[in-house]
């Protein structure tokens, strides 16, 4: 499986894209974009978050692309194909859906560049199964270790992954 890493610049990133989801806010308010690209077998999410309160927010994809407001609980647990611990800091941890925090500026924007490990081929069969994918922003920090959501609290934005 892919590690977890960051490109260095926006032009480091692959050209050909491979999925993209608008973040709203639970009022409806956009709240910045998401887009997954690909460089050969490597799929790369980046993100870009505007709005939300400034300090580190978990951010996580999620198993059904479904972002009923107010409380985006519909889009259901953390995409986890392999049946793995969630966080990077728990033994077995790491499952897809895990992201590293985004941090958010003073300004209430921030980025995020992060590799999601497994090929494309399986990237994709996950992301695009029959009920698709949401992307989620929560308002705390992700502790990187407590089974299963990282203890991240309330979901405060979320996207649904469409294919390019």
């Amino acid at each position: 499986m892919a590690a977890l890493t960051a490109c260095s610049t926006v032009a480091d990133l692959p050209s050909e894209r491979l999925a993209s989801a608008t973040l709203s806010l639970s009022n409806g308010v956009p709240a910045g974009t998401v887009q997954v690209v690909t460089n050969g077998d490597t799929v790369t999410l980046v993100a870009a978050v505007s709005g939300i309160a400034p300090g580190p927010h978990g951010f996580h994809l999620h198993t059904t692309g479904n972002c009923a407001r107010p409380d985006f609980t519909s889009a259901g647990g953390h995409l986890n194909p392999l049946g793995k611990h969630h966080g990077s800091l728990s033994e077995g941890g790491r499952h897809v859906g895990d992201l590293p925090n985004i941090e958010i500026n003073s300004g209430g924007t921030g980025s995020l560049t992060a590799d999601l490990p497994g090929t494309r081929a399986d990237i994709s069969r996950w992301l695009f199964d029959a009920d698709g994918t949401a992307v989620v922003v929560h308002a705390d920090a992700d502790d990187y270790r407590t089974d299963p959501s990282g203890n991240a609290g309330s979901r405060i934005a979320c996207g649904v992954l469409k294919p390019a």
